[in-house]
């Protein structure tokens, strides 16, 4: 060996590593980020209704029925306040997975921005890895997919 070969070798087994170990972490994330939501859902019988139907008919398939999410507030480091938090049906379809949410007569919901983020953008991020939020509307069987996307920039 001449003078430096060590130097050189040493560093093609540090890149190596270095490669090897971004290599597995990648993999890692593709794996965990590929898989469905995951915590409140597990699969579940859900009875047929008038907007499950709907919902097939339009090619989603539903994973679970209605879920309650207590939420706890807690006001000035000391006084507690509770609220909870309803779940229609949660839905897939092509991997993709989807939080239901009714119409509802006593709460329209109108489409401009900010009324669609008022009534449906904490649904995306209660659950993690939702692809969206589905609004239907079941008189007139009318099904919105709205996906929210955020810049987080300037922060």
């Amino acid at each position: 060996m001449q003078n430096g070969d060590g130097v050189v070798i040493f560093l093609l087994i540090a890149a190596l590593a270095a490669w090897l170990i971004l290599y597995i972490r990648r993999k890692m994330q593709e794996t965990v980020e590929a898989g469905g939501p995951i915590g409140l859902i597990q699969e579940e019988e859900v009875p047929e209704d008038e907007a499950t139907i709907l919902l097939e008919e339009r090619g989603y398939r539903t994973v679970c029925g209605k879920k309650r999410i207590p939420i706890d507030i807690q006001v000035n480091g000391f006084e507690e306040l509770q609220s909870r938090l309803f779940l229609d049906y949660i839905v897939e379809k092509d991997e993709q997975y989807y939080v239901v949410k009714l119409a509802k007569e006593r709460k329209p919901m109108e489409m401009t921005g900010s009324s669609v983020r008022e009534h449906l953008l904490i649904y995306q991020y209660i659950v993690p890895r939702m692809n969206g939020v589905i609004y239907v509307q079941l008189a007139a069987r009318q099904i919105d997919v709205f996906e929210f996307r955020t810049e987080l920039t300037d922060l």
